[in-house]
C-alpha cells in the first residue's frame, strides 16, 4: 500500500486530536492504521499544541474555533473530562463526526445534550468502551444471545488498577473539578457496567454502592505520575474515590455486584466478569484475553480465540492467528476502524455510541447518590444503547 510520509494512506478521512496525552497517543495510532491523515492536534496550551503537532508530524490548533476551518473529517476528544463538553460541541458544529473518551460527561444532563446534539446534526459520535472488541467477548455474546447460557442468574465480576497505590502516584483524574465527581467508577468501573450490558442484554435498573477514598491527600500536579517515591510540592486533598463497590438489580431481576479499584496491589489492568446462566457460566479476563472459561454442572471448557471457527464478529476481530497474542491495541484498532466504518456509511454491529456513553452518565449518576446516601437509587432510564 502506498502511503503518505506520516504513514496514513492517501484519501484516507481527515481527523483531529483534542489532547495530546497517553491516551491521545493510542487513538493517533489507531487512526493511523485505519488509514487516516492526522491533520491537527491541541494540547492544553499553545506551547504544548506546537510541540505534540511537531512530534506527530501536524499542524498545531490553536483555538477551538480553528476546527471549522480546519475541516477535520472526525474530531478525537481525548482532553480531560470537564473539556469534553465544549470540545464534543466544537467538533459537532464544525461539521465533523466525533470520537469522545469516556465519561462523555461529568454529570448525565451533560451527556444526554451531547448525545442529542449530535443525533441533531447527523453525526456518528462514539465512545471507546473498547473491551467489546475482544473477539471472546464476542464470542460470549453470540453464544449468550443463541441461548447457550439460559437465563441469567447471577451476574459478578471486578475491575481492578493499582496505579493509584502509591500515596505519591497522582494525576489530572483525582481533581473532582477536571476529573469530575466520579473518579475510579467514571473511569473504569464504567467500562464494566458497559461490558456487562452489551454481553448479557441486561439492563442496570437499579443500584446500592459504597466508595471509599484510601489516599487522602496526594501531588498537587496537572501531570500524571506513577511515582512511588517521595515527591516534592503541595499536597491537595482528595475528593474523589479510589474505590467502589456495587450491588445491582437489572430490568428483568437478576441480581449483580462489582468491585472497582485503582489502589489494587498488583492489579495493573485486570477486567474481569463471571456470568452464571441456568445452563452455563462464562467468564472473561481482559488480562489473559486469549481464552475464556465456560462451565457446566458436568464439566468445564478452556476455550481458545481463532479466527476459523466461533461467531461471525469474533472470526472479523481475529486479526491474528491463533497463539499470536491480541489485546488492547487491537482492540482500539478495531474499534476505530468500525467507527470510520460507519463514517463512510457501513454500520457495524456493536458499535459504542453517544447513547451509549449517556446510558454509562446515568449509571454513573445513580451509583455516586447511591453511594452518598446509603439507599438503592434507580437508574435514569432516558438514554438507551449500551444493549443494542
Amino acid at each position: 500500500m502506498i502511503c503518505n510520509n506520516d504513514g496514513s494512506a492517501p484519501g484516507g478521512l481527515r481527523v483531529a486530536i483534542l489532547g495530546t496525552g497517553m491516551i491521545a497517543e493510542v487513538h493517533r495510532r489507531a487512526a493511523m492504521l485505519a488509514g487516516a491523515q492526522v491533520v491537527g492536534a491541541m494540547a492544553s496550551t499553545p506551547e504544548r499544541s506546537l510541540a505534540a503537532a511537531q512530534r506527530w508530524h501536524t499542524q498545531p490548533i490553536a483555538t477551538l474555533d480553528a476546527l471549522a476551518a480546519l475541516a477535520p473529517d472526525v474530531v478525537h476528544v481525548c482532553s480531560p473530562n470537564n473539556l469534553h463538553a465544549d470540545h464534543v460541541e466544537a467538533a459537532i458544529t464544525s461539521g465533523a463526526h466525533v470520537i469522545c473518551e469516556k465519561p462523555l460527561a461529568t454529570n448525565s444532563q451533560t451527556a444526554r445534550r451531547l448525545m442529542t446534539l449530535a443525533q441533531d446534526h447527523g453525526r456518528i459520535a462514539t465512545v471507546p468502551f473498547v473491551y467489546r472488541f475482544h473477539p471472546l467477548v464476542r464470542e460470549i455474546r453470540a453464544r449468550a444471545q443463541d441461548g447457550e447460557f439460559g437465563r441469567w442468574q447471577l451476574l459478578h465480576g471486578s475491575y481492578l488498577q493499582d496505579w493509584l497505590l502509591s500515596p505519591h502516584a497522582t494525576s489530572w483524574r483525582v481533581d473532582s473539578s477536571r476529573g469530575g465527581p466520579s473518579r475510579a467508577f467514571a473511569d473504569i468501573g464504567s467500562h464494566w457496567c458497559d461490558l456487562m450490558e452489551f454481553v448479557t442484554g441486561e439492563r442496570i435498573a437499579s443500584v446500592a454502592a459504597a466508595a471509599t477514598i484510601t489516599v487522602p491527600q496526594r501531588p498537587a500536579t496537572s501531570q500524571q505520575s506513577f511515582s512511588s517515591g517521595a515527591s516534592a510540592g503541595p499536597l491537595i486533598t482528595v475528593d474523589t474515590e479510589d474505590a467502589a463497590t456495587i450491588m445491582f438489580r437489572t430490568q428483568s431481576g437478576v441480581l449483580g455486584t462489582a468491585v472497582i479499584s485503582q489502589v489494587s496491589a498488583g492489579r495493573k489492568n485486570r477486567l474481569w466478569f463471571e456470568f452464571d446462566g441456568a445452563f452455563k457460566s462464562a467468564v472473561f479476563d481482559q488480562e489473559t484475553p486469549e481464552t475464556m472459561w465456560l462451565g457446566s454442572e458436568g464439566s468445564i471448557e478452556i476455550v481458545q480465540r481463532d479466527p476459523g471457527r466461533g461467531s461471525a464478529d469474533q472470526r472479523r476481530l481475529s486479526s491474528l492467528p491463533p497463539g499470536h497474542a491480541q489485546g488492547y491495541a487491537q482492540c482500539f484498532e478495531n474499534y476505530v476502524a468500525d467507527t470510520y466504518a460507519a463514517v463512510r456509511g457501513e454500520l457495524r454491529d456493536g458499535l459504542p455510541t453517544f447513547a451509549d456513553g449517556a446510558r454509562s452518565a446515568d449509571i454513573i449518576d445513580a451509583v455516586m447518590q447511591a453511594a452518598a446516601t446509603g439507599r438503592w437509587v434507580d437508574v435514569a432510564a432516558s438514554a438507551d444503547g449500551a444493549a443494542a
